[in-house]
């Protein structure tokens, strides 16, 4: 009986510890929170650059991934890219920028 007792216990460790680092993140996935943190910093880049009346924020596309944003598209001028990067760093959560963007 105890030798079934400690089996049964060492399976429920091992299925809790299966199941907890299937909700991880990796290198190349994000885990829940991680996704929603991203979610939430994309739509705020987004939203400044919407508000920003110089920058056509309909051609400038925002990707976010563990925190570092991507910005692609193309823009008129040197100084649209600028400000756009400039956006992007002032949101919270933002650990870097990664500028794609391209001059029409």
């Amino acid at each position: 009986m105890k030798h079934l007792l400690k089996l049964l216990s060492v399976a429920i460790i091992a299925l809790t510890l299966i199941v907890a680092t299937g909700c991880a993140s990796t290198a190349k996935h994000e885990g829940t929170g991680e996704y929603v943190d991203d979610s939430v910093i994309t739509t705020k880049v987004k939203a400044l650059l919407f508000d920003e009346p110089d920058l056509r924020s309909g051609q400038i596309n925002v990707e976010t991934f563990k925190g570092v944003v991507q910005l692609s598209g193309f823009v008129g001028t040197r100084a649209d890219i600028n400000r756009a990067v400039e956006i992007a760093r002032s949101v919270k959560g933002v650990e870097s920028v990664k500028n794609d963007m391209r001059l029409k």
